[in-house]
């Protein structure tokens, strides 16, 4: 996303103030996923960027319960990750990406999950990202969730997703046009 497109993505102040509440809250229950971290410094890296906010409000639109889960001293940037329980259900069925969804001939599904995270401006978790979510808790113990994949894999027809099953994170692959009611994608976003 380009931020000139960005800068047009703004919530209405009522909005942006009942999404900040909603990330506040759920900031102060989770301390654990961010350690040392203060959420009015958070909160003031927001308020300079209402693109990422927006991008925040998709996240959360969909069932994704974005919170901050790091924060990089290099870039100055505060990193958030989709910490819903499962994965995030306004974003489930959906194949890879744009070469898979037209590659599909039949019972196509409505979207790819880069398609959409492009359109939230977020990016899919890598494996190692979605490895250290799960050490902060348990997640997708029912449903698996997309990974970025690599482009040798990707070029042969492949796409990477991984999940929680019996206290273990697996990564496994599927062609990339495969899509399921319990597979969607974790979005990361650094604000």
């Amino acid at each position: 996303m380009t931020q000139e497109n960005e800068m047009n993505k703004e919530l209405a102040p009522e909005e942006r103030e009942e999404l900040l509440n909603v990330l506040k809250t759920r900031f102060e229950k989770n301390i654990h996923r961010h350690q040392g971290l203060e959420w009015e410094e958070v909160q003031a890296k927001l308020d300079a960027n209402p693109g990422k906010i927006w991008s925040l409000n998709e996240m959360e639109k969909t069932a994704g319960e974005p919170d901050v889960v790091g924060y990089d001293k290099e870039t100055d940037e505060y990193i958030f990750y989709d910490c819903s329980a499962e994965s995030p259900k306004g974003r489930r069925s959906i194949c890879y990406d744009r070469e898979a969804l037209e590659a599909r001939k039949k019972h196509k599904p409505e979207n790819s999950a880069m398609d959409v995270a492009t359109a939230m401006g977020i990016e899919l978790l890598t494996e190692e990202q979605y490895r250290e979510l799960q050490k902060l808790e348990e997640f997708d113990k029912k449903t698996s969730s997309w990974v970025q994949t690599p482009a040798d894999i990707r070029k042969l027809g492949g796409a990477l997703f991984c999940d929680r099953r019996y206290d273990t994170v697996f990564v496994y692959h599927n062609g990339a046009d495969s899509y399921y009611g319990a597979r969607g994608f974790r979005g990361s976003l650094r604000v």
